[in-house]
Formats: C-alpha cells, structure tokens, sequence
C-alpha cells in the first residue's frame, strides 16, 4: 500500500477496540479508535478529535465531516482509507483533479493529533457518536499529556 497520494486505499478494518493502553483504543489491526460506554461517554481521543476537527478541519469538510462543494465528506472517506493512508493524506496533501488538500505536517494543530482526528471521525462514521460536541468524556490520560507535550515542544 501507497501512503498520501496512492489510487488504491486499504479500506480500515472493523472499528471494534480489542485492545486498550494508556486510555487509547486500538482496533484488531493495531489503529487507533474510538470507545464509547452504554452512557455515551467517550474516551479522551475522540473528544480530543472532536475538538481539533473543529479547531482545523470543519471550515472545509462540514461542522460534521459531511464534506462541502469543494471539499470531500471526511465521515465517508474514513470509511474507505484505513489509518496509514488517511494520516499520509493529512500530512502530506493531496491532489485529486480539481480539489487540493493542502499538506498539514507543519500544522501542530493537526499533525499532533492525527490519531484523535482519525478515531473522532471513524466515531462519527460509524454512528457510534451524534454530530455535536460529546457529552461526556473519560479523563485526559497522562499519556496524552506528555505526548502533547512533546509534539508541540518539536522544532
């Protein structure tokens, strides 16, 4: 598999999370996604993509990934790439035909959080969530905390 500008995706596997570390879930083929409780609420990195979806990506794709007369419906397009090619398209762009999606790999806003802009929007793909900021959330691990941390402290 090509990763950023490839014809052919590697569609993901199922969303289901068997496998947790540090408050991440991670699906049978080792992508990062979401888990959400019998309550709704949902772990730290889905509400974390939530926030940075909206902080980056909405202007372009829709407030609710549903995409807009220029840019694609992110909520489908996750449906179709698996983790490697949506996070090489993100960080390195992309041009198909007309359209252009510009590279964000110096954008921290949204390379830091790659994983959580993926696992938000598989959420939201699945309909394992509601469009519209989640309710309620499992705490911030430390290990978010400290990779953060780290990834906004890189020159």
């Amino acid at each position: 598999m090509c990763v950023g500008n490839s014809a052919m995706a590697e569609a993901p596997g199922d969303p289901k999370a068997v496998k947790s570390t540090d408050g991440k879930y991670f699906d049978a083929k080792g992508d990062p996604t979401f888990n959400v409780g019998p309550d709704g609420k949902v772990d730290w990195y889905t509400f974390s993509g939530y926030r940075r979806y909206h902080a980056e990506c909405h202007v372009c794709h829709g407030p609710n990934g549903g995409g807009s007369t220029y840019a694609p419906a992110l909520k489908d397009s996750v449906k179709r790439f698996d983790y490697a090619e949506f996070a090489g398209i993100v960080i390195g762009g992309r041009q198909n035909g007309n359209s252009v999606m510009p590279a964000f790999a110096d954008n921290k806003n949204a390379s830091c959080y790659i994983d959580d802009l993926y696992v938000y929007l598989r959420a939201l793909s699945t309909g394992a969530i509601e469009p519209g900021r989640p309710g309620k959330k499992e705490d911030r691990p430390e290990a978010f905390a400290k990779a953060e941390t780290e990834c906004m402290n890189q020159k």
